[in-house]
């Protein structure tokens, strides 16, 4: 669950994510980075449930695995006890640990019962849910499940569609809300904060964002001088 500021949210409480109320002028808002498979259906699931998290590949050959998690605290993933995999398995963690990198969100962890690369392959795309009711409810209309806004319909100040919430990933810098064009075309990504996303309207299926012009406009080639 996340939270614009104005509150706090309850140390460990990993369902929860602040979004920030500002960003400044120069904040780069179109870093066009497609879903390795972005036309793949999201599994269905229980309305009841809410996804904390996505296996990705393998780490190692001992059965360790990349996780992505959508907790706010990324490794109070482990927190909440058994979770339920989309494949109908109930998973445990007995290790988690941030993975080298830049992006918070992503770890690397170790699975009851997953000791070698076979079985930890075996869990990559394997999306992870857990009861709603365990996470609590939201307090006020700027709390929400990130896990919420995957899928919604994303409309601008003027109601015209662009296009569908695909991700809501975390590169370091903040939570952004990845857009997958209702055109289509490479997703882009928009800072998840007030001055660019000023409704959620999850309940009614949508966000209005106030995108910059240029939003899906593809980057261009790199300038001879810039280094690689």
């Amino acid at each position: 669950m996340a939270r614009r500021p104005g509150g706090n949210s309850p140390q460990g409480d990993g369902g929860r994510r602040a979004r920030p109320g500002r960003i400044g002028s120069d904040a780069a808002t179109s870093a066009h980075r497609p879903r390795p498979d972005e036309d793949a259906a999201l599994p269905e699931t229980d309305p009841s449930l809410v996804r904390m998290g996505e296996f990705g590949r393998a780490h190692g050959l001992n059965g360790e695995v990349r996780l992505k998690s959508y907790t706010g605290d990324p490794q109070a993933i482990g927190t909440y006890g058994p979770l339920i995999a989309s494949d109908g398995r109930r998973i445990e963690f007995i290790d988690i640990r941030q993975a080298g990198g830049t992006s918070p969100d992503l770890l690397v962890v170790r699975v009851k019962g997953v000791a070698d690369r076979t079985g930890a392959e075996a869990l990559n795309r394997v999306a992870l849910y857990l009861p709603r009711e365990r996470l609590g409810a939201t307090e006020d209309e700027d709390e929400f499940f990130t896990a919420d806004l995957v899928g919604l319909t994303v409309v601008d100040t003027q109601g015209v569609v662009l296009g569908t919430v695909a991700d809501v990933p975390n590169y370091g810098g903040g939570d952004l809300l990845e857009i997958k064009p209702a055109l289509g075309g490479a997703t882009a990504l928009l800072p998840f904060t007030k001055a660019f996303v000023p409704v959620l309207a999850i309940a009614e299926g949508r966000v209005v964002v106030d995108p910059p012009e240029d939003l899906f406009v593809p980057a261009g080639p790199r300038p001879p001088d810039e280094p690689v």
